[in-house]
């Protein structure tokens, strides 16, 4: 059986102004080891803002085929990136347009669940 792969996109906490980026770093583990324990393979695509983050996603989404593309809340809660959240799930219709579209629920640590809603 072929392992499913997820890309999971989010903001990058060590270049996200007013926030502690090792809190976010520790979930982020966390998470990685949540999908290690299902046997999906899971990228993370951190992007920051200022550094052409289309761009960053758009080579991410490109590189492999994924099953599952999890949007982080970092990126879809924060109201001011609203527009930002648009083109992301823009880019994934685009660029992987095979790929379900989830969203964790709190943090980094519930992106395995919110894929597993999909690769089921």
């Amino acid at each position: 059986m072929a392992v499913a792969r997820v890309l999971v996109v989010g903001l990058d906490p060590a270049t996200t102004p007013d926030w502690d980026p090792e809190p976010v770093q520790a979930a982020i583990a966390r998470g990685q080891a949540r999908f290690d324990d299902h046997n999906i393979e899971a990228d993370w695509c951190l992007v920051a803002l200022e550094e052409n983050p289309e761009g960053t996603i758009v080579q991410a989404l490109t590189r492999k085929d994924y099953a599952c593309v999890v949007i982080g809340g970092g990126i879809r809660k924060h109201e001011p990136l609203l527009e930002f959240f648009e083109k992301v799930i823009n880019l994934v219709r685009r660029h992987a347009p095979d790929a379900a579209i989830a969203f964790n629920s709190s943090s980094p640590e519930d992106c395995a669940d919110a894929a597993l809603r999909w690769l089921r």
